[in-house]
C-alpha cells in the first residue's frame, strides 16, 4: 500500500487544528469565568483512523500509521441530575421565602406587644368598664367608656384591614406573575424561541451551547415561580410541566398558557394562592381574629340589655353603637354600677385568652416560615455550590489547560515545520541532481 503523499502534513495540521479550537474554548472559558448562568465547554476529540502499511517482505506483520485527530464538538460540562435537584430544591426555597415575608407583614399589622397593640387597647378598655363602675354617674367616665370602645373597635379594624391588605396584595402578584405579559408567559415564551433555534441547530450539526444556556436559566427562573420537570426530545426541544397545569407549559415551539394551578403548584406561586386563600394561613388567622371581636361583641352587649354597646360581628364590622348617654350601668333601676362591674370584670376572660392564643398563633406561623426559609437556604446554596463545581469555571483549571494546549499547538507547528524542512531538502537534492 502506498502511503498518501503529505500525510505527515495532514497529521501535524489536525493537531494545530485540535490545539487551536481547545485554545480558544479554554479563551471562552475564561472570559466568561464571572457570567452567571454559564457553563463551562470542553472540546471532545477522537483519534482519527489509522493507516495500514504492509509489511516489506513476507516474514514481516506490517504496521499501522496515525492520522492525527478530529473534533467531535465542543460540550457543555453539566449534570442533569444537579439540575433536577437545584431546580426542586429553588422551588421550594421561593415558596418558604414568600410565607416568611409575607407572614412577617402580618406580625407587623399585629404589633405585639406593644402599647398600641389590641392587647393593651382591649386591657384599656376593661379598665374604662371598671372605672366607670366606680363612679356610675360621672358623665366623663361614661364618655371615655365609649372612647375606649371606639378606639378598641377602629383598633380591631385597622388589624383585620392590614391582614387583608396582604392577602389582596399577594393575590395581585399571582395574578401579575401570570397574567399577560407576566413572568410565566414572558419564559415561556422565550424558552418556546429557544426550542425552535436550538432544534434548527442541532439537526445543522452544531453544538448550540450559549442557546442551551439561555434556556436552562429561563428553566431555572420558572422553577423559582412552581414545580418543574423537563424532558429534552430527540431534535434537542423541551418539553416543560409547570406546576399542577394539566397541560405542559411548553411543548417543542407551542406555549399554553394561561392555566389554573392551585397551591400545590409550589414555588412562589403556589406560595401566594395559598397565602390568598380563604383557608391559607392569614385566612385563618383573619378567622381566629374575627372570633376575638365576636366575643368581645357578645359579651359586652349582654351585659347590655337596653340597647347594644357594639354593633357588627367580625374584627373587620365592630363599631360602637352606643352613646354615652345609652350606657347601662345597673341592672335595677335604682342606682347601682353592677353591669359596669361585670364587664371591667371581663378582663382576662374568654376574649383575651383568645387574643393571646391568636398572638401565639402568629407568632407560631412566622417563627415556623422562618425557620423553613433558613433551612431550604441552607440546603439550596448547598446544592447550588455542588453545581457550580462541576459547571462553573475555575480559572486556576483553565489556566493550566491553556498551557496545555498551547504546548501542544507548538508541538505540532514544531512537527509541520520538521517536515516541511525535510521535504524541502530532498526536493532540492532530487531537482539538482536533474
Amino acid at each position: 500500500m502506498t502511503i498518501p503523499a503529505f500525510t505527515g502534513l495532514q497529521t501535524a495540521l489536525s493537531g494545530l487544528q485540535a490545539a487551536q479550537a481547545a485554545i480558544d474554548t479554554t479563551s471562552e472559558n475564561i472570559a466568561n469565568a464571572n457570567t452567571a448562568g454559564y457553563t463551562r465547554q470542553r472540546v471532545n476529540l477522537v483519534e482519527n483512523g489509522s493507516l495500514t502499511i504492509p509489511a516489506l517482505t513476507q516474514q514481516g506483520g506490517g504496521t499501522q500509521l496515525g492520522t492525527g485527530v478530529s473534533l467531535t464538538d465542543i460540550s457543555r460540562i453539566r449534570d442533569q441530575f444537579l439540575d433536577v435537584q437545584y431546580r426542586a430544591q429553588n422551588t421550594a426555597t421561593s415558596n418558604a421565602n414568600t410565607n416568611a415575608s409575607q407572614l412577617a407583614q402580618v406580625q407587623t399589622a399585629i404589633d405585639e406587644p406593644s402599647s398600641d397593640g389590641l392587647q393593651s387597647v382591649m386591657s384599656k378598655f376593661w379598665g374604662a368598664w371598671s372605672a366607670l363602675g366606680a363612679a356610675p354617674t360621672n358623665p366623663a367616665a361614661q364618655q371615655a367608656v365609649v372612647d375606649a370602645g371606639q378606639t378598641l373597635a377602629s383598633t380591631f379594624n385597622a388589624v383585620s384591614a392590614q391582614m387583608q391588605t396582604v392577602q389582596s396584595q399577594a393575590s395581585q402578584q399571582y395574578a401579575t406573575l401570570t397574567g399577560n405579559n407576566g413572568q410565566v408567559q414572558q419564559d415561556a415564551a422565550r424558552i418556546a424561541t429557544l426550542n425552535a433555534q436550538i432544534t434548527q441547530a442541532t439537526q445543522a450539526g452544531q453544538s448550540p451551547n450559549a442557546l442551551l444556556d439561555q434556556r436552562d436559566n429561563l428553566v431555572d427562573d420558572l422553577s423559582s415561580l412552581a414545580q418543574v420537570s423537563v424532558s429534552t426530545g430527540s431534535n434537542g426541544a423541551v418539553t416543560i410541566n409547570f406546576g399542577d397545569a394539566a397541560t405542559p407549559l411548553v411543548s417543542g415551539t407551542t406555549v399554553n398558557w394561561p392555566q389554573t394551578l392551585t397551591s400545590a403548584a409550589g414555588g412562589q406561586l403556589g406560595a401566594l394562592l395559598n397565602l390568598s386563600s380563604s383557608t391559607g394561613p392569614i385566612g385563618s388567622m383573619l378567622s381566629s381574629l374575627d372570633n376575638v371581636a365576636g366575643q368581645v361583641i357578645s359579651s359586652v352587649n349582654a351585659l347590655q340589655p337596653s340597647s347594644p354597646f357594639f354593633s357588627g360581628t367580625t374584627a373587620g364590622t365592630i363599631a360602637v353603637s352606643a352613646t354615652a348617654a345609652s350606657i347601662q350601668t345597673s341592672s335595677s333601676s335604682t342606682s347601682g354600677a353592677d353591669l359596669a362591674q361585670a364587664i371591667g370584670n371581663l378582663a382576662g376572660g374568654g376574649a383575651d385568652r383568645s387574643y393571646a392564643a391568636f398572638v401565639a398563633q402568629v407568632g407560631d406561623s412566622v417563627q415556623a416560615a422562618n425557620s423553613t426559609q433558613s433551612t431550604q437556604q441552607a440546603v439550596l446554596t448547598a446544592v447550588s455550590n455542588q453545581r457550580q463545581s462541576v459547571s462553573g469555571v475555575s480559572l486556576d483549571e483553565e489556566m493550566t489547560n491553556l498551557i496545555q494546549f498551547q504546548q501542544a499547538y507548538q508541538a505540532s507547528a514544531r512537527v509541520m515545520n520538521a517536515i516541511n524542512s525535510t521535504l524541502d531538502t530532498l526536493i532540492n537534492s532530487v531537482g539538482a541532481g536533474l
